[in-house]
């Protein structure tokens, strides 16, 4: 399945997320980037690898007043939360390979204690 989109998938994002045991892992957009746009395919394809993971598409500037302590200099950015701590959230480059290898040892990844946690806005609807 893709990646969620909050747009249309708000709801079935909630559900997911509410469940601590769920890993999230989210990709902060804007449409109007193109290179966000041809980064969708191999997220979406990620996303397909890995069903057990709740993997979201959030146009970040269309959901700024839920997201308002976000602070996204560039994009794509990705979070990666699972339901203790934000383990990644940063820009990275527009290959799925990237977040793959992240995606292999969490361990590897000890949080980001500045991050802000996405769950709590998700759950509003």
């Amino acid at each position: 399945m893709p990646a969620l989109n909050l747009d249309t998938d708000s709801k079935r994002i909630a559900e997911l997320v509410n469940d601590s045991e769920t890993l999230f892992v989210a990709c902060l957009c804007a449409e109007w980037c193109g290179t966000c746009r041809e980064y969708r395919v191999a997220f979406d394809a990620l996303a397909d690898k890995h069903p057990d993971i709740c993997f979201a598409w959030i146009d970040i500037e269309t959901h700024a007043d839920r997201f308002d302590d976000l602070d996204v200099e560039n994009f794509p950015t990705i979070l990666i939360e699972d339901g203790i701590t934000t383990r990644f959230f940063g820009t990275v480059l527009p290959q799925a390979s990237i977040v793959e290898r992240m995606l292999v040892d969490l361990t590897a990844l000890p949080g980001v204690k500045s991050a802000p946690k996405m769950r709590p806005a998700l759950l509003e609807a």
